[in-house]
């Protein structure tokens, strides 16, 4: 394909209900959304999952589309003819800014592969049809209210439940939801970076509750904290934000700090490096699982045909965009369905966008050319 333009879309949705993490509290999105126009009618859409603050990760919604515009759209209009593949490599001389590249590679990987009548799923060597579905559930102002969300998720068929935790909010609402869904059902924690070493015999008490993983307890740098906890607890450690590559994927195990990888795509730089990331912890018998940045239809559809990838052993973060969103802005919303996701066969991402809805969130589009 040869880039001619790109349409830099803002949407702010609100959230069905406040979603609380240890870095704050969210009840809407201000979302950035990508469309690739090619110069012979390719077509596509990407999704950013920056917040709207550098809370996360050092990246930020305004952020994302100053160097998007600045830098990144010019070095892709001056390449040429280009492939998605190639976006990576093109890009490479700018530091950092994973969240940005992921949203162009996207856009292109979903103009290209429309263009040629195939899916995501195909071109990354996936092969299953449904994937087990995980729910994320944020800090509540009480245990009893926690009680009350897990429990509909509970009923809604989940998999596996994923609790927010930090300092002051970990043993007794871990305790709670474990008594309350039983010692058979998947559970896990997330604590988002909330801890530190000094925290190590704290954290070794969630031993207790049979989790499947607690998820980046420290800093994203502190791969040697993590190694000593992942020492100290029988709890598996998963390594959330501390991944932004393979080369960093392969350092944190080689140390011994994740015994579990949750892959994000965004975080990571696109599905291209998510697939080089699944390969490498194949290939290190680590599981894999994919994680969530409260996207719409577009991401979810996306993440779940990169969850259908073999060595995704674990029930991810693809819950149903009923969990975030009143109304998603696709025709076709991700359910779950006997704890489990349809992965979309439709062809590019897997999705068709209502664009009326489209339209009803959408409060500012710039067009690059």
């Amino acid at each position: 394909m040869r880039p001619a333009r790109l349409e830099l879309r803002r949407v702010r949705m609100d959230l069905v209900s406040p979603f609380r993490t240890s870095f704050g509290s969210q009840t809407d999105r201000d979302i950035l959304l990508l469309r690739w126009f090619g110069a012979d009618g390719e077509e596509g859409w990407g999704e950013c999952v920056a917040l709207s603050e550098p809370v996360y990760s050092p990246e930020f919604v305004d952020g994302v589309e100053l160097v998007l515009e600045d830098h990144i759209w010019p070095r892709l209009r001056a390449a040429g003819e280009i492939t998605a593949d190639d976006i990576a490599d093109i890009l490479e001389p700018l530091r950092g800014h994973p969240m940005a590249k992921a949203a162009i590679e996207m856009a292109a990987l979903d103009a290209e592969l429309r263009a040629n009548d195939t899916d995501l799923r195909r071109h990354l060597g996936a092969t299953r049809d449904r994937i087990p579905s995980g729910v994320s559930v944020g800090i509540h102002p009480t245990i009893d209210e926690l009680l009350a969300a897990v429990g509909g998720y509970v009923d809604e068929g989940y998999a596996r439940i994923k609790l927010k935790i930090e300092p002051d909010w970990d043993i007794e609402p871990v305790r709670a939801v474990r008594e309350l869904i039983g010692p058979d059902m998947a559970l896990q924690v997330d604590a988002n970076t909330a801890y530190g070493r000094e925290d190590i015999d704290h954290l070794c008490r969630l031993d207790e509750f049979d989790l499947l993983l607690i998820e980046q307890p420290m800093a994203e740098e502190d791969l040697i904290g993590h190694a000593r906890l992942a020492a100290a607890s029988t709890t598996p450690v998963c390594l959330d934000e501390s991944i932004v590559s393979a080369r960093t994927t392969a350092d944190a195990i080689e140390l011994g700090a994740a015994g579990v990888i949750n892959i994000k795509p965004g975080r990571v730089g696109g599905y291209l490096e998510s697939r080089r990331i699944h390969d490498l912890c194949v290939a290190a018998d680590v599981p894999v699982w994919c994680g969530g940045m409260l996207e719409t239809g577009i991401g979810r559809a996306a993440n779940a045909m990169l969850a259908a990838l073999d060595g995704f052993t674990l029930p991810g973060d693809i819950s149903a965009s009923s969990r975030f969103w009143a109304r998603d802005i696709v025709v076709d919303p991700i359910t779950v369905v006997d704890g489990h996701v349809a992965v979309p066969d439709a062809p590019g991402l897997g999705f068709e966008l209502d664009m009326d809805e489209l339209e009803r969130v959408t409060y500012r589009t710039r067009l690059l050319d």
